[in-house]
């Protein structure tokens, strides 16, 4: 065990964290407790509003927010000359966004000379461009080149796929990669014991099917497309509900306020309960890299239909462990909704064997132990 004298100074540069609840925010609540173990941490988060979180043996410095948005993403201000001062007694910057506040770490580190780390969460100029409603093609543009001017600035990317690899390297980005597959604890996500229980357990009738969507609520996850998806199944099946986890964009939030058969419980601590409630997943997002969410529910236990977006299309298999449908095709995505209601034995096998992917391939210890020895390497 590192004694704390021996401990790196670590410090993790993000634009999203508690209480905003997200992938980024997940994947540093999985990690933190490995690398709390060979670092002295310090992370620089947003001032979000909301209960403030503290964590045993982390610092945790807070940056005010604009009272502008775009889509829903609240942004920082850019305190540049505080974020340097905190990069100053690092050993290595762990930056996981290219918000105000990972642009600024990694502008600090560079001019300091500190080792940086950048996790690859997403491709963000496809995020961008489909988070927007108008001006994408400049946008994209602009994203592309700060993308590719910052992290050339880095010392090392962690990407959790090959694809993402060579999407930055054709986009000009000489800086070394290295692939670090996402994983999922499966010892916290589980499928319920008793899936009526689980149904009970968080206000839903256990005669009626579920079909569920966990995450930001935000336009490239095209929520609209489950929706209308929804709206046809209803017409065909009685017993049913569209089970919503997770808040974002006010417009798309609407679609399932007071809605029939529609439960949207906006954001939760702990989804592993409406998870385990569901007997469908669906993911209908325009843009990924992994998709923790998925996995999570993969290890859960549940039937996903999927779009074939980033490495989803590769670890989903049709018929083997979830389903796929074309991108914004509502059409297809309640036909596959259909059948899976309509053959349970068809959904136990998808469920079952989405569960045994996971373990097999997606193990979270894995995916920890490797990110530590990056940091920890680039902190000699």
């Amino acid at each position: 065990m590192t004694t704390e004298k021996q401990k790196k100074r670590l410090i993790i540069a993000t634009d999203c964290f508690l209480p905003r609840w997200d992938g980024v925010t997940r994947f540093l609540l999985e990690i933190l407790p490995r690398l709390r173990e060979d670092f002295e941490i310090t992370i620089i988060a947003p001032d979000f509003q909301g209960e403030q979180v503290k964590i045993k043996d982390i610092t945790i410095i807070r940056i005010p927010l604009f009272n502008v948005k775009i889509a829903d993403i609240y942004f920082s201000h850019f305190e540049y000359a505080e974020i340097k001062r905190q990069v100053e007694n690092a050993d290595v910057v762990f930056s996981q966004t290219l918000g105000p506040i990972g642009i600024c770490g990694i502008l600090a580190a560079k001019k300091l000379q500190k080792p940086i780390v950048t996790f690859i969460h997403s491709i963000e100029w496809e995020l961008t461009t489909k988070s927007i409603k108008y001006g994408k093609r400049f946008a994209n543009i602009a994203t592309r080149q700060l993308v590719r001017w910052l992290y050339n600035k880095c010392t090392l990317l962690l990407v959790p796929t090959q694809e993402v690899e060579e999407k930055l390297t054709v986009l000009g980005i000489r800086t070394p990669k290295e692939i670090v597959p996402l994983g999922t604890d499966t010892k916290l996500f589980i499928p319920a014991q008793n899936k009526a229980e689980a149904k009970k357990a968080v206000g839903i009738n256990p005669k009626e099917i579920v079909i569920g969507f966990c995450g930001r609520i935000g336009r490239e996850k095209d929520i609209g497309t489950l929706y209308r998806a929804f709206r046809r199944v209803e017409k065909k099946h009685q017993n049913i509900k569209l089970l919503i986890v997770g808040e974002g964009i006010k417009e798309d939030e609407e679609l399932f306020t007071a809605s029939r058969n529609i439960i949207h419980v906006g954001k939760q601590n702990n989804v592993v309960p409406y998870l385990q409630a569901m007997d469908i997943y669906v993911l209908p997002s325009l843009t990924e890299t992994t998709s923790l969410s998925t996995l999570e529910a993969m290890a859960c236990g549940i039937a996903v239909i999927a779009t074939p977006v980033g490495y989803v299309k590769e670890y989903i298999k049709e018929k083997y462990n979830g389903m796929l449908f074309p991108f914004k095709n509502s059409l297809v995505l309640s036909l596959k909704i259909n059948q899976l209601i309509e053959n349970e034995k068809l959904r136990e096998k998808l469920a079952k064997n989405a569960r045994k992917t996971v373990e097999e391939k997606f193990k979270w210890e894995k995916t920890a132990e490797k990110i530590k020895k990056m940091l920890i390497e680039q902190g000699k």
